[in-house]
């Protein structure tokens, strides 16, 4: 801790704390001890321990367990604004993606999925639905509609890897993509299904995705659980 530095000691401690989540050196399960036991170890009040400890209870990193103790739980999924999957994303930050296909058919194209798509309304097009979990807990529910015989999709296959990685192992190029995010309530069956309570906080994502010859090749809607996740991007001045 930094006593001459103007930020406030329990900011500096709740960054240490999570930091020390994100890199894993604080695990999932781990214990924090009791608020008097860090005071003394850190030589810091017992206020200034406590207001650490809820900014990262109210940011989902602790959880405070009625004859357990300060627990940590699993750090939040902070996911980069660029054309990636999120299972890549999910693996790439050490969280153990795993997959639920809750529906892989095929279905006739709305409107909404015909204008993002570049097809007629009516046409045939492949539905796969899955919830995408990390440590066994759901994080997100994805939706995503592709055009007819673009590539053959098994089941046991979407629940081992990643959409895009099947579009690159058929030979499809991913070259770029119209994204569009926002948030909103879960409805009761969204809350029972992403672990959360109705009208808990959802990230929303729609993303249409192009080929490297301007060909639409998916079209995404997913919903991801805000307590578990969010969108991270850097921002730049214009010259």
């Amino acid at each position: 801790m930094d006593r001459n530095s103007p930020v406030p000691l329990y900011f500096q401690l709740s960054q240490q704390l999570e930091a020390a989540i994100e890199n894993g050196k604080l695990a999932p399960g781990s214990l924090l001890g009791n608020e008097i036991e860090l005071a003394g170890r850190l030589g810091l009040s017992r206020p200034t321990v406590r207001q650490a400890i809820q900014s990262l209870v109210d940011k989902g990193l602790l959880v405070r367990r009625r004859g357990i103790g300060t627990q940590v739980v699993h750090s939040q999924v902070k996911r980069p604004l660029e054309l990636s999957s999120l299972y890549d994303d999910l693996e790439a930050a050490g969280q153990k993606p795993a997959t639920r296909v809750l529906l892989n058919t095929t279905t006739e194209a709305d409107a909404e999925v015909a204008a993002a798509l570049g097809i007629a309304e009516g046409a045939e097009v492949a539905l796969v639905e899955r919830l995408r979990l990390t440590h066994g807990e759901p994080v997100a529910h994805l939706r995503n509609h592709l055009p007819a015989g673009l590539l053959k999709l098994e089941t046991a296959e979407l629940e081992e890897t990643g959409l895009y990685r099947l579009m690159r192992s058929a030979g499809i190029t991913l070259h770029s993509a119209r994204q569009a995010v926002g948030a909103r309530a879960a409805t009761a069956e969204e809350g029972e299904r992403l672990d959360e309570p109705e009208g808990a906080p959802l990230l929303t994502m729609q993303r249409t995705t192009f080929d490297d010859t301007g060909r639409a090749v998916e079209f995404g809607s997913h919903v991801y659980r805000a307590s578990r996740y969010a969108f991270e991007f850097q921002l730049l001045v214009r010259p």
